[in-house]
C-alpha cells in the first residue's frame, strides 16, 4: 500500500496511517518491562482477525521476517500478551513449518502470542492431523492464510535423498519421495552431500504439500476457491534468517496473490 501525502495533508495523512495501524493490533492495558519502559501487549483481536485478507496476512509474515533479519523485532511483554490472549484466540495465519530447531516460526516471522497457527513436523510434511489442524485454524478458528515453510540445508530431505531407514521415520521421509523424484537428472550426484541438489527437493516438497492441501481438503479447496483464505509456499536460509516466498501462491485453481506481491 502507497500512500501519497501532499504537504497541506500532512497531518491527516499521519493520522490514517495511525488508524491503519491500530486497526490491526489492539492495545491491552500496558505493563511494565523489566528494563523499566512501558510495553502495551498488542494481540490479535476477533476485529482485527476479520479485517485481514490473504495478501495483509502474507504482508505481515514478509514484514515480520524483514523486523527479524535486520534484528529489529518488536518490542513485547509475553507476560502481557499471556493475559491477554486467555480468553480467546484469533490468529491471522497457519505455518506448517519443519521440525528443524533453527526455524523457529514465530521467532523467524517475528509474531507474538496468539498470531499464528504453528504446525512443525520434519520435513514439513503433511499428514490428515496435520490437514486437520489446518481446516481447524482456518474454518473455525477464522486464519486468513496457509503457509507452506521448508528450508535450507533440510535434514529430512536429505534423510529422503540418502533413503535412510529407521522406525517411524522411514514413513515419514516417503512423504518426500516424491518430491526428489521431481527433480530431473542433470548427471550431478543426487546424495545429500550435493547441497544444491537438496535445497531444489526441499522447494519441490513444499510445492508438493500445497497441491496436496487442496487435492485432499475439500473443505479448504472450497475456501481457497472462495478466495477466503490464501496459500503460499516460502524457504527460509538457515545462513541468512531470510524466508523467500516461492514465485506462486495457490488460492483456488488460479495465482490470486500476484507475484510482485510474494517476491522478496
Amino acid at each position: 500500500m502507497k500512500l501519497s501525502i501532499k504537504h497541506a495533508g500532512l497531518s491527516v495523512g499521519i493520522l490514517a496511517v495511525g488508524l491503519l495501524l491500530t486497526s490491526c493490533r489492539c492495545s491491552q492495558p500496558a505493563a511494565t518491562a523489566s528494563a523499566g519502559s512501558t510495553v502495551a501487549a498488542e494481540v490479535q483481536t476477533k476485529s482485527s482477525q476479520a479485517a485481514m485478507t490473504p495478501e495483509l496476512a502474507l504482508q505481515e509474515l514478509r514484514e515480520g521476517n524483514a523486523r527479524f533479519v535486520a534484528g529489529t523485532p518488536r518490542t513485547r511483554n509475553f507476560p502481557a500478551e499471556v493475559k491477554a490472549t486467555a480468553s480467546g484466540q484469533y490468529p491471522f495465519a497457519v505455518i506448517l513449518s519443519c521440525l528443524d530447531s533453527r526455524q523457529p516460526v514465530e521467532i523467524v516471522f517475528d509474531q507474538g502470542i496468539g498470531d499464528v497457527f504453528s504446525a512443525r513436523v520434519a520435513g514439513n510434511v503433511l499428514n490428515k492431523d496435520i490437514l486437520g489442524s489446518m481446516e481447524f485454524a482456518c474454518n473455525v478458528s477464522g486464519a486468513k492464510l496457509i503457509a507452506v515453510v521448508g528450508h535450507s540445508n533440510c535434514g529430512a530431505i536429505k534423510g529422503a535423498v540418502d533413503d535412510v531407514e529407521l522406525g517411524n521415520l522411514t514413513g515419514l521421509l516417503a512423504k518426500i519421495k516424491p518430491a526428489v523424484d521431481s527433480i530431473p537428472d542433470d548427471g550431478q550426484p543426487r546424495t545429500s552431500k550435493n547441497h544444491e541438489f537438496v535445497d531444489k527437493v526441499a522447494e519441490a516438497n513444499v510445492e508438493l504439500v500445497m497441491k496436496e492441501i487442496r487435492e485432499r481438503s475439500p473443505i479448504l479447496r472450497g475456501m481457497l476457491d472462495r478466495g477466503e483464505i490464501g496459500l503460499v509456499g516460502g524457504m527460509y536460509d538457515l545462513d541468512t534468517g531470510e524466508v523467500r516466498f516461492l514465485n506462486q501462491a495457490m488460492t483456488g485453481a488460479h495465482l490470486d496473490l500476484p507475484q510482485n506481491k510474494i517476491q522478496n
